[in-house]
């Protein structure tokens, strides 16, 4: 079975052998303007992309695959030693992906962890203002079973961060009791004895009922004496 592209060429060798034949002006106009136009065609088509002369059977090839959406990491534990601050992020399977496609960039107050075609999946991770500063080039990464650990190396050694980021100081700052000057100082005692006994446990509610019921004690012994 002959081509398209064939089928062209071969009129086109049919209207050269009429036109040297011809003698008339009127039909050697009519086949010059034809020649042109197979002339055109023939052209259009040998200057087709491959794929659009793609053989039978190749719209049933796969795709290929494409690497997926990315999931931003928000659960992760840290703690500390004297030298770093250690992150631990938990993804499974993460130690069966190359080492290259685990990627951790730092600064002296920030890092950012990208892991790449995990489960046809990325996973991202960006922390900024870290409570203080970290030394970039004392700092890495270990790929462990199903974990992710971040080593950031403290600048200042053996000194003790109580929060990961600046972000997390300021608002557990603003959590704490506030203190007004002008307000009755007994208030503010028992506003912050108040917060303390809710947030304590069993030994610490007991220790302030006691200290509490020996204050109303000398009190009231005071007011006797009076």
């Amino acid at each position: 079975m002959t081509s398209a592209l064939e089928e062209l060429q071969k009129d086109l060798e049919e209207v050269k052998v009429l036109l040297e034949k011809s003698t008339r002006k009127r039909v050697r106009d009519a086949l010059t303007a034809e020649k042109a136009k197979i002339e055109t065609e023939v052209r259009n088509k040998m200057q087709q992309k491959p794929q659009e002369r793609a053989e039978p059977g190749d719209s049933d090839k796969p795709a290929p695959v494409t690497a997926g959406y990315t999931v931003k990491i928000s659960n992760y534990g840290w703690d500390q030693s004297e030298k770093f601050v250690k992150i631990y992020i938990t993804l499974t399977g993460v130690h069966q992906v190359p080492l290259e496609d685990v990627q951790v960039h730092f600064t002296e107050r920030s890092f950012d962890l990208l892991v790449k075609n995990l489960n046809g999946k990325s996973y991202s991770m960006i922390v900024n203002n870290l409570l203080k500063p970290i030394s970039v080039e004392g700092s890495s990464k270990k790929v462990k079973t199903d974990t992710v650990l971040i080593l950031c190396r403290k600048k200042a050694e053996n000194t003790r961060w109580d929060y990961l980021t600046q972000v997390e100081k300021e608002c557990k700052e603003k959590e704490k009791p506030s203190y007004d000057a002008e307000a009755d100082p007994s208030e503010g005692l028992m506003n912050v004895l108040k917060k303390i006994y809710e947030d304590g446990d069993d030994d610490m509610k007991r220790t302030i009922n006691k200290a509490w019921v020996e204050s109303r004690e000398k009190q009231a012994k005071g007011d006797t004496e009076f």
